[in-house]
C-alpha cells in the first residue's frame, strides 16, 4: 500500500512540473500565448552595450503603447503581446532574435531598430519571411529598398540635414566648416556626404576634414588641427560618446567651437559625460522634443513619466508611434496578418503622432514634421528651434 501511495506520488509530481514548464519562450508581456489569441510584437534593440542608450527608452515606449492598446480594449479583440530579446547592438545577435521572432514566435511584425546597420540586417529576415519590420530610428539609406514590408517612421538625414545646414550657414552665420567622421561607424560613414553635399549646395567651405574611431578616447590631434583650421563650427557625424570626448578635449584646449551632428547625438550620455565641455555648445537634430508640446504629445509624456519616473526622448516616442500605427493599419485592413496589413499601412498620411505628423511616400519612406534642434541644457536635452520639413523635402528632391 504503502509502495502505491509513492508512485502516485511520484506520477502527480511528474505532472505538475511538465505542467508548469509549458509555453516558456523568451521575455513577454503577455502570458497564456498557446491559444493564437494575442498579436505578437518582436521588439529589436539593445539593452546592454554601446547603443543602449537608444534601446533602452525605446523598449520603454514600446511597452507603453502595447500597456494603453490593451486596456482600451486591444486590437481586432485581441492583445497585443510584446516580446523583448537585447541584441546588444551586434548584427549576429539581431539576426538570431530576428529569425526566433518570425519562426519560433511568428510575430505579426518587428518594431526597430535604432540604428542603420542593425535595422538593414533584420529586415532582410523580415523581408524573406513576409513579416512586416518597423523601424523607429534608422535614418540611413539602403533600409526601404529591401523590399515592400520594411517600414519606419524617423526623421530621415536625406530630409533633415539640407534645412540644418541651410540654419548653420544663413541664420549662424558660419561659413568655414570641419568635419569629423568615425570609420568604424556605418552611421557616420552614411551622414558625412550627406552633410558635404548640403555644404556644397550652400558654398560653405569644408576647411578640415578628419576621422577618428569609435571606442578611441585620444582626440588630441584632431581637436590640434581643428583649433588650427580657423572652422567656425564643428560637424560630427559620429555617435554621443565620442563627442563627448571631443568637446571635452576642445575645452581643454581652449577652443570655443559649437558641434553640430545627427540624432546620432541623442543619447544622455552625451550630458553625462560631457558635462560643460557639451552644455549649449552641442546641437543635433532629431524628430521629436518634449518642450512646447501639442496636446497628444504632452499626455505621452504625461503617461511616461507616470510609467518610468522620467522623460521620453526620440527613440521612446517613435517606437510609441510606431505600435500605435500597427495597430491602426490592422485595425482597418481587418487582419493582423503581414501580407494583409501591409498595404493598409504602405498608404499611411499624415498621422498625428506624439513625434510629429507622419507620412508616407510612393516609396513607404516617411516625411516627418518639424526638424527640431536640440542642444543641452543644464544637463538635459532641450528645444532650440524647431524647422519644418517642407523645404528638407523639396531640397532633397
Amino acid at each position: 500500500m504503502k509502495k502505491k501511495v509513492t508512485w502516485l506520488l511520484c506520477i502527480l509530481m511528474l505532472f505538475t512540473v511538465f505542467a508548469g514548464c509549458g509555453g516558456e519562450s523568451g521575455t513577454t508581456e503577455e502570458a497564456g500565448n498557446a491559444d493564437g489569441q494575442t498579436i505578437k510584437l518582436g521588439y529589436l534593440g539593445a539593452t546592454t552595450g554601446s547603443v543602449a542608450n537608444y534601446g533602452i527608452p525605446a523598449e520603454k515606449g514600446m511597452k507603453l503603447a502595447i500597456e494603453e492598446i490593451n486596456a482600451a480594449g486591444g486590437v481586432l479583440g485581441k492583445q497585443l503581446e510584446g516580446i523583448y530579446e537585447d541584441n546588444k547592438g551586434e548584427t549576429s545577435e539581431i539576426n538570431a532574435i530576428a529569425q526566433r521572432y518570425v519562426t519560433r514566435d511568428q510575430v505579426s511584425a518587428m518594431v526597430g531598430d535604432p540604428c542603420t546597420g542593425l535595422t538593414i540586417a533584420a529586415a532582410k529576415v523580415a523581408q524573406d519571411n513576409q513579416t512586416v519590420l518597423f523601424s523607429p530610428g534608422a535614418t540611413g539609406e539602403g533600409v526601404v529598398e529591401i523590399g515592400d514590408y520594411i517600414f519606419r517612421n524617423t526623421l530621415l538625414d536625406k530630409f533633415a540635414v539640407p534645412v540644418v545646414v541651410d540654419w548653420m550657414v544663413n541664420e549662424q552665420g558660419w561659413q568655414n566648416v570641419a568635419i569629423i567622421t568615425s570609420l568604424n561607424n556605418g552611421y557616420s560613414m552614411a551622414l558625412t556626404p550627406v552633410f558635404q553635399e548640403a555644404l556644397a549646395a550652400q558654398n560653405a567651405n569644408i576647411v578640415l576634414e578628419e576621422s577618428i574611431n569609435d571606442g578611441e578616447t585620444d582626440f588630441t590631434a584632431q581637436i590640434t588641427k581643428l583649433k588650427n583650421a580657423n572652422a567656425d563650427v564643428l560637424v560630427f557625424t559620429g555617435y554621443y560618446t565620442e563627442a563627448a570626448l571631443l568637446m571635452l578635449e576642445a575645452e581643454k584646449k581652449d577652443l570655443d567651437i559649437c558641434l553640430v551632428g545627427g540624432d546620432g547625438l541623442y543619447g544622455l550620455d552625451l550630458a553625462n559625460l560631457g558635462g560643460s565641455a557639451v552644455e549649449e555648445k552641442v546641437i543635433f537634430y532629431c524628430g521629436f522634443s518634449s518642450d512646447e508640446p501639442s496636446e497628444e504629445t504632452a499626455q505621452f509624456i504625461e503617461a511616461y513619466r507616470a510609467a518610468y519616473n522620467e522623460d521620453p526622448d526620440m527613440f521612446s516616442a517613435q517606437y510609441y508611434d510606431a505600435v500605435y500605427i500597427l495597430a491602426d493599419a490592422m485595425t482597418k485592413a481587418n487582419s493582423d496578418d503581414p501580407t494583409v496589413y501591409k498595404d493598409v499601412l504602405a498608404q499611411l498620411k499624415d498621422y498625428p503622432g506624439v513625434s510629429g505628423n507622419t507620412t508616407f511616400n510612393e516609396d513607404r519612406e516617411p516625411v516627418k514634421s518639424p526638424v527640431c534642434l536640440m542642444t543641452v541644457r543644464d544637463g538635459k536635452f532641450a528645444l532650440l528651434d524647431r524647422i519644418g520639413t517642407s523645404e528638407a523635402e523639396e531640397m532633397a528632391n
